[in-house]
């Protein structure tokens, strides 16, 4: 294969397709600190206890359950909806308006009723995820492989780029305002994402044949049998086809997964209550943490890409791993420091380039997981098993952090970070288990 030169990977980047996902990223990304980091600030500002805004990090587990729910998002039609806009949009544009009316309802409901505010985020936290689904399997259908990076380079920057919006857009918001203007604010731009679906085109399905029920279909067929069929062909053809493919090495691939963020998620929902705590303002944590440390993130998804080109993904994996782990370390000694914003400066910008540079490295090692016949089903099964384990010990976090201090709470943190060094060191010797996708296609 001829090498491309800088200026033919440059214009990539003006593909409709390509620049499309940057909106659809914003999409993605703008509900998720929502329900997440800045949610943990609207409480802690109210004076909720950091035992129950611990407990509040479980509503994140909906992104890490995602999967329950792909087959549906990849097979099943909506009524009036998939005829007009097709498969994936049509899901992409549900997952939207749901994120919009939970918003709207965290709003309204605002911190007086606990119980009421975290059903309208489980809302938003739900359709977000749906929404991510369908994105995703948009994503890898609507572009050949060799534009798979510049669709997630350009899918990752519109997400950072929500990312800023709801986490210093949203605190700056709240300050000047409110915290219920902030939301209802955050549920209008919602409309960037809807407005994108109405403009893009539906990308062409690849249609699995592998695992379809073999024999002739009659003409008239039961309910019980046509359920039989789908679910041998969309619940578990995915699954079927990642062991066959992987075999023994299989468990290890999604053990591996299951850990990479650990130590990231872990000490996560705690960051916001942290800076309060140690004396940061909102107005600091917005300037520093968000805007500050977004740019410090693209800085670092960006040095990832050009490793990843240069030596593949496996070492950049390796470096990201160690970053990530060792960065909690940094907030450990924060935590005994006073608070002036240039010691928090450094831990944000090292903090941040390690996630923008490890999370560049685990999407690139995602995708090449991936058989695009199952696109849906697959990747919401790796990204779900991302989360998972890191949404659950999170939960314990706030309780952690009131019996013993910050300081123990992030050496913890970067402990956790020592079986994905581990497992990537294991894969990396794996070279005669690298992984190529197979497409099994009607055509085939």
């Amino acid at each position: 294969m001829p090498e491309i030169s800088w200026k033919e990977t440059f214009f990539v980047y003006t593909n409709p397709k390509v620049i499309a996902m940057a909106f659809l990223g914003f999409a993605g990304g703008l509900p998720f600190l929502l329900v997440f980091s800045t949610l943990t600030v609207w409480l802690r500002d109210t004076e909720v206890t950091r035992g129950t805004i611990g407990f509040f990090a479980w509503i994140g587990i909906t992104y890490s359950v995602k999967v329950l729910w792909a087959p549906i998002v990849d097979s099943v039609a909506i009524k009036g909806v998939t005829s007009w806009l097709g498969q994936r949009r049509s899901w992409i544009l549900c997952g939207q308006l749901g994120i919009a009316t939970g918003l709207l309802g965290m709003a309204l409901v605002g911190t007086g009723n606990l119980l009421l505010l975290s059903l309208c985020a489980l809302l938003v936290a739900f359709s977000s995820a749906t929404q991510d689904v369908a994105i995703d399997a948009f994503r890898i259908e609507s572009a050949t492989p060799e534009y798979q990076g510049a669709m997630s380079a350009s899918y990752v920057l519109g997400y950072r780029v929500a990312l800023l919006v709801a986490g210093a857009g949203a605190l700056y918001a709240a300050e000047f305002f409110s915290w219920q203007f902030a939301y209802c604010l955050m549920a209008l731009l919602m409309l960037v994402g809807v407005i994108t679906v109405t403009l893009v085109k539906e990308p062409e399905r690849q249609t699995a044949v592998l695992y379809e029920v073999p024999g002739e279909v009659p003409a008239q067929i039961s309910m019980p049998t046509k359920v039989r069929h789908w679910f041998v062909a969309s619940v578990m053809g995915p699954f079927v086809d990642f062991f066959a493919r992987n075999g023994r090495l299989a468990l290890v691939i999604l053990l591996f997964i299951s850990v990479f963020r650990l130590s990231d998620i872990a000490m996560g929902i705690m960051a916001n209550p942290f800076y309060l705590d140690m004396g940061y303002t909102k107005t600091d944590i917005a300037n520093v943490a968000k805007l500050f440390g977004f740019f410090m993130t693209i800085a670092g998804s960006f040095l990832c890409g050009i490793l990843v080109v240069k030596w593949g993904v496996m070492r950049p994996l390796l470096i990201g791993a160690i970053l990530v782990a060792a960065t909690n370390l940094l907030f450990s000694l924060l935590s005994t420091l006073p608070a002036e914003l240039r010691f928090l400066a450094v831990v944000i910008s090292a903090d941040n380039i390690a996630g923008g540079f490890a999370a560049t490295a685990f999407i690139a090692y995602l995708s090449s997981l991936t058989n695009r016949a199952y696109t849906a089903t697959q990747y919401a099964l790796f990204s779900s098993l991302m989360t998972l384990p890191g949404k659950f010990i999170s939960g314990f976090s706030g309780l952690v952090v009131e019996h013993y201090d910050y300081f123990d709470f992030f050496i913890v943190a970067a402990l956790m970070g020592i079986p994905a060094i581990l497992l990537v060191l294991f894969l990396s010797r794996q070279e005669s288990h690298k992984i190529t996708p197979a497409i099994h296609t009607a055509s085939d």
